[in-house]
Parts: structure tokens; sequence; C-alpha cells
């Protein structure tokens, strides 16, 4: 059987009663944090690390990913609409995440963990990576049952008609959301696998590099075929999720050369 298109009709509210509903998107963001510190607990354990730093460490992350994220995405995206309508802001189970500013608010986060606790930065930051990679698969099925930050229309047997999108224009879209959450979690599978076979003892900066290049390398790559989120995009060569990937991507392949050159000369 060949598929034409896909009608997708899924309803972004699992349930609502009167002015209270709960939506798939903040199931799912939930859902990434909650199995982010199963895998982190586990790692915890395995290296004889207090459970108490990683409930810190969880506390760190879970402000720097909220807040970096919904501020990444309105001081880039939208600044005019949410400093007009600045209670909009808190509204983040209705979506609007930058994947970018969440990144560096997680950068900035661990930077002042491993200063309190005395960890190396390397060291902290290697083993969350691979729990924000997992997010990173949460936070794109959400945009789906959404039906929001979709690609460009598409004859592709598997295009997505988006019902619940009231400005759509009834026409097959790629599923980007689903091409970055499967990538996403590929990239989670990498990096766990690569943990596991160096024994829980990777090179430190490793494996962070190796998710700024991955993730942004994807993201740049998908938004090719993504519909620009703000309008404004549309007058640029490369669009903001582009250009905002760039920068991630040239720190990764840095990072990435210089540890394995300090790594030679130590072996040397």
């Amino acid at each position: 059987m060949i598929l034409e298109t896909i009608t997708w009709n899924a309803n972004p509210e699992i349930f609502r009663i009167g002015s209270f509903a709960i939506r798939w998107y903040g199931l799912f963001f939930a859902l990434s944090f909650y199995l982010g510190y199963i895998i982190m607990e586990r790692i915890f354990k395995k290296e004889d690390i207090p459970i108490g730093v990683l409930d810190n460490l969880a506390t760190y992350m879970i402000i720097a990913t909220v807040v970096g994220a919904r501020l990444g995405h309105v001081l880039f995206y939208q600044p005019g609409y949410y400093f007009s309508h600045p209670i909009e802001i808190l509204k983040i189970w209705e979506g609007g995440l930058a994947s970018h500013g969440a990144a560096l608010g997680i950068i900035f986060a661990v930077w002042l963990f491993s200063r309190k606790y005395k960890r190396s930065f390397f060291w902290t930051i290697d083993r969350i990576v691979i729990a924000v990679a997992l997010a990173g698969f949460f936070i794109r099925m959400g945009n789906l049952m959404n039906s929001e930050i979709y690609g460009t229309t598409t004859s592709l047997p598997w295009g997505f008609i988006f019902i619940h999108d009231k400005s759509g224009d009834g026409l097959p879209h790629h599923p980007t959301q689903i091409y970055e959450a499967l990538s996403y979690l590929a990239i989670f599978g990498y990096l766990l696998w690569y943990y596991i076979k160096k024994k829980g003892k990777p090179l430190e900066g490793h494996l962070f590099a190796m998710f700024l290049i991955l993730v942004f390398g994807v993201r740049f790559l998908v938004e090719f075929i993504k519909l620009v989120q703000v309008e404004e995009e549309s007058k640029y060569i490369l669009d903001l999720g582009q250009i905002l990937s760039i920068p991630l991507i040239l720190v990764g392949a840095w990072i990435l050369w210089y540890i394995h050159k300090k790594d030679k000369l130590i072996s040397a």
C-alpha cells in the first residue's frame, strides 16, 4: 500500500477540565526530565557519586533548560510580540522553546555547578548531554502533537496534513518534527553507547563535542526544509535556526580537535 498523505488530527490536549488542560507537550517535557534523571542516577551510582549531588544538578538543569529555552525563543524569534504580551512568556506548555537558548542555559548552569561542587566542567556536561539528547526527542514529539514547527510542502507519501494548525494551508508538509526526533534519539543512542564502551571514562569533552556537532548539524540540515518561524527569516539566505547552529557546531569541532590533540601530547 502506498500512502498519498497522512492526515494528522491529534489533539494537543490530553484532557481538559474547565479552563485547565493537560497537553501532550507538557507531558513529554516532564517525561524528558524524569527519564533523564533515571539515566543520570544510574551513571552517578556506577561512578560512586552521591545521589545528593545529582539532585542539586537536576535542579540546576531544570531551571536552566526552562528559562534558557523560553528566553531563547522570546529573544531570538519573537521579541516584539512577547515584550508587548509579557504574560505569554510564562505559557511554556503551549510551546515556544528554543533549543539554542536551552543549550546556552545548560552550558552556563553546568559552569556554575562545576565551580560550586569542584567538578570538571567537561566531566559534568559529558554526562548531561546524554540525557539532553533524549530530551530533544521528546520535545520534538511534543511539537508534533502541537502540530507546529513542521516543514515545507512535499509530494512524498509521508507528507503530513496538520488539521489542528488553523493557519495551515491544508497541504501535505514534511513532518520535520519526526525527522529531528528520530535523529536526536539516534544521537542519544550513540552517546550512551560510547559512554558504556569507554566503561564510564570517555575522554573528557568528547561527548559534549559530538553532541554539539551532531545535534546542531542535524538542526542545520533540517532547517532547509522547515518553514520559517517568523516572517523576517525568509529574507535571509539561512534562517535563524541555522545561523545560531553554526557557532555551536564550530565550538564542538574545536573542542574535539583540542581534546584529542591534548590527549596525543599526553600519551606521547
